[in-house]
């Protein structure tokens, strides 16, 4: 697929439709792309490189790009082996080739990377320029957006901001995403980046004062249109606040009857009102999409059974995950199954009360092996508590 940025700005990056796991974690059935950039101009700089599954396609490109010039920099965003796992192909192809990044960058660099002790390599900090003729590179630090060592790059002539994961997204360029881009931007930003809210915040008020065209990000779709739509849902991301109202219903069930007391609380939420419900198996489901439903709505139940003590591992794993990830300013119902000593409500309440401004309504439901009728108005309760909690 060809993608088109502009007559001195050539995209680079290849597509990955092998894998099976990004970051060998998280499901992508429509691959990934890594995205690798050229700036032609009195001198060339690369703007990172790729994964080392997809270097031979990116070498390619890079020597037709380039077509017959040599690189004068290479500049490093982000050391991730996704996009710093061709740097050691870089040096071999042009070992002239200035390595530009910032200090925490060199210090990390060797981590990866045995370079020779000639290679050369330019520090810059915040707010450095570096000029290729009538091209200007200006460097804005990123730190924990999400590595420690990331850096953007704003391009001042065609006001480019190369925004490193920022903007990320998983998919291949070649795959139509029905669903558009928020879906598994909004997947990959919380599973990826969701922990790291404040520093993304430092970012996007840095990012103001910036005259921004086009979004290059190091994943996914060049960026050119409506911006104030992509930053702005980065923004609600990064600031924790819910993006649509609704309710995630999250069970974790052993012989299927929690799941039958998720599906009915589901219904009667419904029944009340509630616009958009969503009751997901933690047991079968892409557990990173399930936490990007925990994200986006601003109110949930958790519903599982007991075991062992405490409860049934998929929901201890998925509350694991949200604790890892910053989980806020959200409303939370609880509701546990238990034959003979029910434990799960406890030990749900214990990881649930050690998130940032998460309000835990009442009644918690208890229900002791099969739902019964007996049940029906604790879980009503529990539907009118969630669904007035607006």
């Amino acid at each position: 697929m060809e993608v088109k940025i502009s007559d001195a700005v050539k995209y680079i990056g290849v597509d990955d439709t092998t894998i099976d796991l990004f970051e060998s974690q998280y499901v992508v059935p429509e691959g990934v792309s890594y995205n690798s950039y050229l700036i032609l101009d009195e001198k060339t700089a690369v703007m990172d490189t790729v994964d080392s599954r997809g270097a031979g396609e990116w070498e390619k490109k890079l020597v037709d790009a380039l077509a017959g010039r040599k690189p004068d920099y290479l500049v490093i965003s982000h050391l991730e082996p996704d996009h710093a796992g061709s740097i050691g192909r870089m040096i071999e192809l042009y070992p002239d080739v200035t390595l530009v990044g910032n200090a925490k960058t060199f210090a990390m660099l060797p981590q990866f990377f045995e370079t020779e002790p000639d290679v050369k390599t330019l520090t810059v900090k915040e707010g450095d320029t570096l000029s290729l003729g009538s091209h200007t590179l200006s460097f804005y630090m990123a730190p924990m957006v999400h590595w420690p060592e990331v850096m953007v790059t704003y391009e001042n002539s065609e006001k480019i901001l190369f925004s490193a994961d920022g903007f990320g997204k998983f998919g291949a360029m070649g795959a139509e995403d029905d669903e558009g881009w928020a879906c598994e931007a909004r997947r990959y930003y919380f599973n990826i980046v969701g922990k790291y809210g404040a520093p993304v915040q430092a970012l996007l008020k840095k990012l103001n004062s910036l005259d921004i065209n086009t979004i290059c990000p190091l994943h996914g779709p060049i960026l050119n249109e409506d911006l104030s739509y992509y930053i702005g849902l980065y923004d609600t991301w990064s600031s924790y606040r819910p993006e649509n109202s609704g309710v995630l219903v999250a069970y974790a069930s052993i012989h299927g009857n929690t799941a039958k007391a998720a599906e009915k609380l589901g219904e009667l939420l419904r029944a009340r009102g509630v616009e958009k419900v969503v009751v997901s198996d933690l047991a079968r489901e892409d557990m990173a999409e399930v936490i990007e439903d925990a994200f986006r709505y601003d109110r949930m139940v958790v519903a599982a059974a007991s075991y062992d003590g405490g409860v049934f591992p998929c929901m201890q794993d998925f509350l694991n995950h949200l604790q890892s990830k910053a989980y806020q300013n959200r409303t939370v119902g609880i509701m546990e199954n238990g034959s003979w000593a029910p434990s799960a409500a406890k030990t749900m309440r214990g990881i649930l009360e050690t998130m940032k401004n998460v309000t835990l309504v009442e009644p918690c439901v208890t229900i002791t092996s099969t739902l019964k009728e007996k049940d029906l108005p604790a879980l009503e309760a529990l539907a009118e508590a969630i669904a007035k909690a607006v």
